[in-house]
């Protein structure tokens, strides 16, 4: 009887355990996509996709229950195909469920290059009946055409159904002066500083184009008194580099306050750091938060982290839990983008927060 009991207790204690394990995780995840997005789809599973150098011209895709287990989902999307606008370089995909269909926004080079563009960059859409795909461009041409190379298109669903798409202008051809560009000329570093700045337009609710033209949301600052001079200049102050970033944008509502999530400097540095600013109006004024970077390499604090940006945010099942999801390197990963996940929040002041970058033990809730 007392060996009976001993091995019922023991079977109890590892079923408990078992649970118990199944709400912890260790980050970076086993996942090597950059530009990570998760969807959290009405069939209760999370679907993550991104930028991910073993997919063909195109996007593969993993699932999960929990934001832990990840299963790899093959590819499910495939450009440079006949009939396609894409060709190459297939960057950053995000997907939005929409009356009982699933569309995917992602960027690529445009197969019109009349002029040879090194960067001809456009953002487009796909659509599928199932998360998993497969997903197929609604059109032969690209969203738009805004004269100059774009990437990480982003959406949002206003409360009153308007669609906003949100997307970076690239630093491609694009010098803009400033007081860092002037600092990098005296210094004999950079004869000129090219920017890429993030736009909000409103889209048509059939996702086959814009309404309007495009509004300028976020740029690096212009003087070298601003406070977020230093972290978004890293890259150039450096010397990494002739480029300052404004990209990977994401937002999302919260009460009357749309937070708009952004990364800076350069994406293969170990500079890439995330910030926030928030507006009353979709389409801005967007004021940069006092409390940036909320995301950034934690080496100089003995941390083995670097490259932390591009983020999407998803929440718990239940709603009360927001999910910063991004990419980053570590020292054991080298300059592979690997994906992480750590909670975030807003506090009762409005301050956004990231508890990361971690790469210890956590609990999922």
């Amino acid at each position: 009887m007392k060996k009976v009991l001993w091995c019922v207790l023991c079977l109890f204690s590892i079923i408990c355990i078992s649970a118990f394990d199944k709400g912890k995780y260790t980050n970076p995840l086993p996942v090597k996509f950059g530009d990570p997005y998760v969807l959290l789809a009405s069939d209760g599973r999370y679907y993550m996709y991104g930028t991910d150098a073993g997919a063909v011209d195109g996007f593969c895709a993993y699932s999960s229950d929990n934001l832990i287990d990840w299963k790899p989902e093959g590819q499910v999307y495939r450009g440079n195909i006949p009939g396609s606008w894409a060709v190459a370089n297939f960057w950053a995909p995000e997907v939005y469920e929409r009356n009982g269909k699933f569309y995917m926004f992602f960027s690529a080079d445009w197969k019109e290059n009349p002029t040879n563009e090194l960067e001809n960059f456009r953002i487009g859409v796909a659509v599928a009946d199932k998360p998993t795909g497969p997903f197929k461009e609604i059109s032969d041409h690209p969203l738009f055409d805004a004269g100059y190379p774009a990437i990480d298109g982003n959406l949002l669903q206003d409360t009153d159904g308007r669609l906003y798409l949100y997307y970076s202008r690239c630093c491609y051809k694009h010098p803009v002066e400033s007081e860092v560009a002037a600092w990098a000329r005296e210094k004999g570093m950079f004869n000129e500083i090219e920017e890429s700045w993030i736009y909000g337009v409103e889209l048509k609710p059939d996702l086959s184009g814009i309404i309007g033209e495009p509004v300028l949301v976020l740029r690096p600052p212009v003087t070298n008194d601003d406070p977020q001079a230093e972290w978004e200049s890293r890259s150039v102050t450096s010397g990494e580099v002739n480029r300052r970033w404004t990209e990977g944008s994401y937002i999302f509502k919260k009460g009357s306050v749309y937070y708009m999530m952004y990364s800076a400097n350069y994406f293969g540095g170990k500079n890439y750091a995330v910030g926030y600013a928030t507006a009353k109006q979709p389409l801005g004024p967007f004021v940069k938060s006092a409390n940036n970077p909320v995301l950034q390499k934690n080496v100089e604090k003995g941390g083995t982290v670097t490259g932390t940006g591009h983020n999407s945010v998803t929440y718990s099942k239940d709603g009360k839990q927001m999910y910063c999801v991004y990419h980053g390197r570590t020292k054991s990963t080298g300059e592979e983008r690997v994906v992480f996940i750590d909670k975030m929040g807003v506090d009762d002041k409005g301050n956004l927060y990231v508890e990361g970058p971690t790469t210890t033990t956590q609990d999922m809730r």
